[in-house]
């Protein structure tokens, strides 16, 4: 175990599980993120939206990333969700396996294009 450093985890909520997939794939296949967990069941939503206590059933994604790529994940995720304000909120990993954090960070490097 070792400290997390400048890793994130993003959290998303999505109005569809076709959309958060979408999302998924685009922000892993442009090294954006390392990967992007999909919580299958829904989770109910409860906020205010334009003067307005609103309910909404949403699909949680888990998105792993690093602080140096979160501008780019947030303008991607902005540009593909249908949500006028869709969430998005980094989080700091605190510690976590060498081996997944080193993963992680070789995941989102420009280096390792092929």
């Amino acid at each position: 175990m070792i400290a997390g450093g400048q890793n994130r985890c993003v959290l998303v909520t999505c109005g569809s599980l076709k959309e958060a997939r979408r999302i998924a794939r685009a922000v892993v296949t442009k090294r954006l993120a390392a990967c992007a967990n999909i919580v299958l069941s829904r989770v109910e939503s409860i906020y205010r939206w334009k003067g307005k206590v609103e309910r909404a059933r949403e699909f949680l994604m888990i998105i792993k990333t690093n602080s140096k790529r979160l501008p780019a994940l947030e303008r991607e995720v902005k540009r593909l969700h249908s949500y006028d304000v869709p969430e998005f909120i980094a989080l700091p990993i605190a510690a976590g396996s060498s081996d997944y954090l080193r993963w992680l960070q070789e995941s989102v490097s420009h280096r390792n294009v092929r």
